[in-house]
């Protein structure tokens, strides 16, 4: 699979217990992880490794507890902390909750009539979210909150903000 089939969802932030549970820090808001069967974790070259879950249970809204195969002890699994966790795209859509931000990865992003580009990278901070994308070649932040979201269409995949002035020409240069 290519890089742009898996996606980032969080990372391994703890151990617990002591038959070697992970605490998976997760990005993908209220959601269950019912069935989920594998997580993928990169190794130093950069493939995704995957590791096979026999269990996961809800902690909070935004960590879960994760029993992987072949971790029995908390020595076994300290190796994975801080490791960063992607998931395949149809789990990513299977599991990432609709209201959790991380959920408008692909969307469109439009201010007013012009579509601005789609969706790369959702990074959440405590007062506002941004949108990574690209426009004319370059990267733009794109502050969400409520001043500037105007619309979120989930059927068509659409984000309509109303930008603050200037901010478009801080990135483009124009």
């Amino acid at each position: 699979m290519k890089q742009e089939d898996y996606i980032s969802i969080g990372k391994i932030a703890g151990v617990y217990g002591l038959k070697g549970e992970v605490i998976l820090q997760h990005a993908l808001g209220d959601t269950a992880f019912d069935g989920l069967k594998k997580i993928f974790i990169k190794d130093t070259g950069g493939n995704f490794l995957p590791w096979f879950v026999e269990g996961a249970r809800t902690k909070s809204e935004t960590e879960a507890y994760l029993k992987l195969e072949e971790i029995q002890t908390p020595e076994a699994a300290k190796p994975l902390l801080r490791k960063e966790v992607w998931f395949v795209g149809a789990d990513f859509k299977r599991y990432a909750s609709k209201t959790a931000p991380i959920s408008l990865l692909g969307y469109t992003v439009k201010d007013g009539r012009q579509v601005l580009g789609i969706i790369q990278e959702i990074i959440e901070q405590p007062h506002q979210v941004l949108c990574r994308l690209t426009v004319r070649g370059k990267e733009v932040l794109i502050p969400l909150h409520e001043e500037s979201l105007k619309k979120v269409d989930h059927q068509y995949k659409n984000i309509t903000v109303k930008l603050p002035d200037g901010l478009l020409e801080v990135y483009l240069g124009g």
